[in-house]
């Protein structure tokens, strides 16, 4: 019974950083910077830098880590932009299709070779993208702040799904040899770091911003990232993998939910029906996979 109590609270935890986003006046690349950095600032304690550790004597696993810290960057640079150009809706089930790239890329650069059911249900949830991309394009209207936006968003949600994947696909190679808490440190860092050189080109401000701003950035940071993905990392180690992550499939369902109570975004049938075919191939390709490989899935 506690495995399931802790598995609803870390999918409960993960669904609000959606709304958490939208509701953050400060702009997308300062929101991930802050996300990344305050996560990073506390993790540091427990990094155990002070350590020798022998992969951080490894080049290469030090420069996977950096390369993956900075598919992170672009994940929620994308993702956390896409959020104030269309719905909640569209965004969230967009960049839930992670796991689809991510078993793209694990049989490309891992050897781990998709099955058939598994590609059905690849292509099936990009067809319930492509089905969503459409109904926002033909009518749908935008939340953000000129025509077309909506299309915009979807994009950069789906790119942002792509990224995370990338993240993850790099991140399973270095962290067999790489203590968690300080691969997470040099991830959050970098990812960081990078979008901080995204804002100082954008010419974004990195102070001056409101007390309600500031506790945001904070939630962002713990309860999305530190307490809804360290619980979901502890399930996963005690629960069948599939179950956690068909389990995880509930965050765009919430945060729809919330987003329908708190800004009246309500979903026209294209999104349901899209939505639909997103999840029931996502469904299919966890099905798929072996009940001990994990399928991540996007650290929202």
């Amino acid at each position: 019974m506690k495995r399931y109590a802790t598995l609803i609270l870390a999918v409960f935890a993960v669904s609000w950083a959606a709304i958490l986003i939208r509701v953050c006046g400060a702009p997308p690349l300062i929101m991930s910077f802050y996300r990344m950095g305050i996560a990073a600032l506390i993790l540091l304690p427990f990094a155990g830098f002070h350590r020798r550790q022998p992969w951080l004597r490894s080049r290469s696993s030090v420069a996977t880590a950096l390369g993956a810290g900075l598919f992170l960057g672009l994940h929620f640079a994308s993702w956390i932009t896409s959020l104030q150009l269309t719905t909640v809706a569209s965004s969230v089930v967009l960049v839930t299709t992670t796991p689809v790239f991510a078993a793209i890329f694990s049989a490309r650069l891992l050897g781990e070779k998709a099955g058939r059911k598994a590609w059905a249900g690849i292509v099936l949830s990009v067809a319930g993208a492509a089905l969503i991309a459409w109904g926002d394009y033909s009518g749908a209207p935008a939340v953000g702040p000129r025509p077309g936006a909506a299309l915009l968003g979807d994009v950069l949600a789906f790119a942002g799904a792509i990224f995370a994947a990338a993240y993850l696909t790099l991140g399973r190679t270095v962290r067999e040899r790489a203590p968690l808490v300080g691969y997470l440190v040099i991830v959050y860092g970098t990812g960081a770091a990078a979008v901080a050189a995204g804002a100082l080109l954008r010419g974004d401000r990195f102070f001056r911003y409101p007390p309600r701003d500031w506790l945001l950035f904070a939630v962002m940071a713990i309860v999305p990232n530190l307490i809804g993905h360290s619980l979901l990392n502890w399930a996963v180690r005690r629960m069948r993998t599939y179950v956690v992550n068909v389990a995880v499939l509930g965050e765009p369902i919430l945060a729809t939910i919330y987003a329908i109570v708190l800004f009246r975004e309500v979903p026209g049938p294209v999104w349901a029906a899209g939505t639909l075919m997103i999840l029931s191939g996502l469904l299919t390709v966890f099905l798929a996979e072996r009940p001990g490989v994990i399928v991540e899935m996007p650290p929202d």
